[in-house]
């Protein structure tokens, strides 16, 4: 009879439930006290409890964990959760007092590659939650002996649905202080202006934060690419951060582009994420063809 119930669960709205956690052969499912997990070091995803985790709940008091998640042995005492936080978060608002896992044996690497793939295609992840995971894994390969920047890029991207150019941006972002990556996760500063800030020196940054917060003005594209080319030549200072963002251009025109128009152009799985760096990539070859400057390049 649970079978049968459990077949009527829309896998749209519990995907913490039915994952793609496989069981390798000789492994068994052990059911683990609660009080024994221990969140996976630097874990970069959120657990909320909002409405998603409410149904995610509901889904656990009827059905149970339908997919176990996957522990690795602490060293200190208990279980280190690599796959499962959200069904960890579940069990506990549901009244359990055990979760059923597999326990597997992991180095590091393995183990926060494991952890990005089973988060990393969530619907809900900010860019600051990717930027970090793809930076995890990113630097897990490199340890695994990857075989290069670009090659590494593109294994991490086609596993999560991006191209290797919008995961080094990603990771570009990582460099960003915290204040600007929160900006880029509220969309007040565009993923691209993020990633042309992230190679601006902390100092740096940190005058961009307080630039904003007293002028209320938050960098463009191309006002985050001339602080980058400033930063570059060593003339940046903390006066010119501030004539940067309060200079109105004579000639500044607004283009608006209404979002349905542009949607015709794309498939309809394609993320806006997908949409903007196929837009900004096309924008890049023009403005370089037309004789207009370079983008920063390939690298990580």
């Amino acid at each position: 009879m649970k079978s049968k119930s459990a077949g009527k669960v829309r896998l749209t709205s519990f995907d913490d439930l039915f994952g793609a956690n496989e069981m390798a052969a000789g492994e068994t499912v052990t059911s683990v006290p609660l009080s024994q997990l221990h969140t996976f070091k630097g874990h970069p995803f959120r657990v909320l409890d909002d409405e998603k985790m409410l149904e995610t709940v509901e889904s656990v008091k009827q059905y149970g964990v339908l997919v176990p998640g996957i522990v690795r042995p602490h060293p200190e005492s208990g279980y280190e959760v690599i796959a499962g936080h959200r069904r960890w978060r579940a069990c506990e608002l549901a009244g359990l007092e055990e979760m059923p896992v597999i326990i597997r044996e992991m180095d590091d690497d393995k183990a926060v590659v494991l952890m990005v793939d089973t988060n990393i295609q969530r619907e809900d992840i900010l860019p600051s939650e990717k930027a970090k995971a793809y930076r995890m894994k990113y630097e897990a390969m490199k340890h695994q002996g990857s075989k290069g920047d670009k090659y590494t890029a593109d294994v991490i991207g086609e596993a999560a649905g991006d191209s290797g150019r919008t995961v080094q941006r990603y990771i570009r972002l990582s460099e960003l202080v915290t204040e600007l990556l929160d900006f880029v996760d509220e969309n007040k500063i565009p993923m691209v202006a993020g990633e042309k800030l992230s190679y601006l020196k902390t100092e740096e940054q940190e005058w961009i934060v307080d630039a904003i917060g007293n002028s209320g003005i938050f960098p463009s594209k191309a006002q985050a690419e001339q602080l980058k080319e400033s930063s570059e030549a060593g003339e940046l200072t903390e006066g010119k951060v501030y004539a940067v963002l309060v200079r109105k251009e004579k000639e500044n025109v607004n283009v608006t582009i209404s979002a349905k128009k542009i949607r015709n152009y794309f498939p309809v799985e394609y993320s806006r994420e997908q949409i903007e760096d196929v837009i900004y990539t096309l924008l890049e070859e023009w403005k370089q063809k037309e004789g207009g400057t370079s983008d920063a390049g390939n690298t990580v």
